[in-house]
This record gives structure tokens, sequence and C-alpha cells, in this order.
């Protein structure tokens, strides 16, 4: 192999790296941080998926769904909303964008 490779750095936000609008591309980013977020304390809390949906006010499909990433299902609000009933505590930083 004497090819050159070249690469293009990403954003930070693979959204927006896969076309997606700047707007769009935020919220999904933050949606897809909570879900993963919300994954973890699923988790590590032990739980079946019936006891964690309970626990978090959800439907066991519902919370399947959230698991399963189905980001469209879940607006940001629903995450927030959701994680705090985990325990989680969520903060929004809110600065200049480069």
């Amino acid at each position: 192999m004497t090819e050159k490779m070249t690469y293009t750095r990403g954003s930070g936000n693979i959204f927006l790296d896969v076309g997606f609008d700047k707007l769009e591309a935020e919220n999904l980013k933050m949606r897809f941080e909570l879900m993963m977020q919300i994954e973890r304390w699923v988790k590590a809390s032990g739980m079946t998926q019936a006891a964690a949906a309970k626990a978090l006010g959800l439907t066991q499909p519902r919370l399947n769904a959230l698991l399963k990433s189905k980001m469209r299902l879940f607006s940001l609000d629903a995450l927030v909303t959701i994680a705090t009933r985990a325990g989680l505590s969520v903060r929004l930083v809110v600065r200049k964008a480069a």
C-alpha cells in the first residue's frame, strides 16, 4: 500500500457530519446523549425491563424502544423527564457557537 491516506476531522456532532442541518443535529445529539445515559442507568440498575419501565413511568414496549435508540419516538422534553425519574441530573450548557 503506497497510497497516502487522508482523513477528515469530525465536527464533534455525528449528526451534523452525516448531513443533518445544524438545528436538527444539535437536537439529535442531545437526545442521543440522554438516551445513552438512561440506557446506562437501566443496565446498572440490574432491574428487568418491566421493572425499570415501571420505575421510569413507561410501558415496557416504550422502554424497549428507548433502549433500541428509536430517537424519533422521543422528544427532548420526554427524555429529560425520564432521566429525572431515573435520578439523573440534567444540565443544559449554552454558549456561543464556534
